[in-house]
């Protein structure tokens, strides 16, 4: 039989396969027989992706041990994307190894009853009030019995002629005990059962269950609406682009993503922010995978802090200021590894509560050479702004030079400078420095190729590389 050890790469999805027969096949041994899942570290350093490579025994039909797979190909791998923050706002951490976890999560028990799932929160309230009734009514039915209220000549139907006073009327049986239970301790007072002076103990035990009673009820009733208002779900209804871009603005490389709010009812005190993670090797050779770089953003002429009213363009200049200065369009598809995480935060208008939605960007969603489409028009029928969110993720190609923010900043430079230094020169080179923007847009390894095409009128019309515009400074000295 032959062997297949080939990586094919078909697959390159964002979160962990969810459907029972593709977590079959990430389990090893798929069986008893058959093959085992190879987990290979990244190809190169600060690569976003871990291959997953499959040697399976392969039929000629190319089933499986038999058995036909509709998930995978035979000889092929699934490649996923390394992210901190999915794309729902999710942080992707599982944490492991922590020492008295459970203890430490008790410590905090509302918290932990407010972060946990429905389904356990629901059981637990149901379950504290079941059980705290049947546990008092065990101990009314251990007073009535020790007291022998529960004796033939005793019972509710014999009291009138024994003259006996028992330390609850109508007690006859556990039933009783549990009814009596649940009117106590939440106060219902149907008016049959009523504690007598006859035994101190029963006074006491009706005091302690009322009380109790209060307590228990407000501790889950507060827990449960704790989970209904909390400000995590406001974020349901705001919304992040699916894709960033990088586009010119202003002559600067401007790096872009869209967030708006579906509802009518504002987020107050809006404030966004953008954090780049990467991995970075220090001078000392430290390796750090998950280095945190803050980035400058803003909207328009403003700052970070939002008058959020209607979708917004929030804005990353590339300017020397930023980690992203080096980077060109090339670097952006080869070889860029790194996440730009984006949180918006703000008080809830119709709450009073803070929120805070998150999303990210990787490398791969980022779109070079885009510009977004207005989503906000004037309509003069509804007297009043109208909002297309069809149109939120839509995107437009711009021309955009695909060099670096550096090597265009360069580039904008020595323009100046031929201009302020030389203005007696050829007119082939005044027809190049005429042009303040440049329409034709050229990779940067295509700009060494052309450098011949400089003296022509018609096909001067690009950027100039590091290497063409030392070459056209030292003709223009000579």
């Amino acid at each position: 039989m032959p062997q297949h050890n080939d990586k094919i790469t078909i697959l390159d999805l964002e979160t962990p396969p969810s459907s029972s027969e593709d977590q079959k096949l990430l389990l090893p041994p798929w069986g008893q027989n058959g093959q085992i899942i190879y987990v290979d570290s990244p190809s190169s350093p600060g690569s976003p992706y871990n291959t997953i490579t499959s040697r399976p025994p392969i039929s000629p039909g190319g089933s499986l041990n038999g058995r036909r797979n509709r998930t995978f190909r035979p000889g092929t791998t699934k490649k996923y994307r390394k992210r901190a923050i999915l794309k729902n706002g999710e942080c992707n951490i599982v944490q492991s190894k922590l020492s008295q976890k459970r203890l430490r999560f008790l410590q905090d028990t509302f918290t932990t009853f407010v972060d946990t799932q429905w389904r356990w929160t629901l059981l637990t309230f149901g379950l504290s009030f079941i059980l705290s009734w049947l546990f008092f009514a065990v101990i009314w039915w251990l007073i009535a019995f020790t007291h022998g209220d529960f004796e033939e000549a005793h019972l509710p139907e014999s009291q009138a002629e024994s003259g006996w006073k028992p330390c609850v009327y109508n007690l006859n049986s556990f039933t009783s005990c549990f009814l009596f239970s649940i009117e106590t301790q939440h106060t219902i007072g149907y008016g049959v059962r009523t504690t007598t002076e006859e035994c101190p103990e029963a006074v006491f035990i009706m005091c302690f269950q009322s009380i109790y009673g209060v307590m228990i009820q407000a501790f889950m009733v507060g827990i449960v609406f704790a989970k209904m208002t909390r400000p995590k779900n406001r974020t349901q209804t705001l919304l992040f682009s699916r894709h960033a871009v990088i586009c010119q603005r202003d002559g600067e490389l401007t790096l872009m993503f869209r967030v708006g709010d579906m509802r009518k009812s504002h987020i107050i005190a809006s404030n966004i922010r953008a954090q780049l993670i990467k991995t970075k090797t220090t001078k000392e050779g430290e390796v750090m995978s998950q280095y945190t770089t803050e980035l400058d953003v803003g909207t328009d002429g403003c700052s970070n802090d939002l008058f959020f009213i209607w979708p917004m363009i929030v804005c990353h200049k590339i300017n020397h200021d930023s980690p992203l200065y080096n980077m060109s369009a090339s670097d952006l598809i080869q070889q860029e590894r790194f996440e730009i995480v984006v949180i918006l935060e703000g008080t809830v208008e119709s709450t009073g509560q803070t929120t805070q939605a998150r999303s990210s960007y990787l490398a791969s969603e980022i779109l070079w050479g885009h510009r977004f489409d207005p989503v906000v028009t004037y309509n003069k029928e509804k007297q009043g702004y109208e909002i297309d969110y069809s149109k939120f993720d839509a995107t437009v190609q711009v021309d955009t030079p695909l060099c670096s923010a550096r090597e265009l900043a360069e580039y904008y430079k020595l323009q100046d400078d031929l201009r302020s230094t030389a203005p007696e020169r050829s007119q082939s080179y005044q027809h190049l420095l005429n042009y303040k923007r440049i329409p034709e847009i050229f990779s940067m390894d295509s700009f060494n190729k052309t450098h011949h095409l400089f003296n022509e009128h018609s096909r001067s019309h690009t950027y100039l590389s590091p290497k063409l515009t030392s070459r056209l400074q030292a003709n223009i000295h000579n």
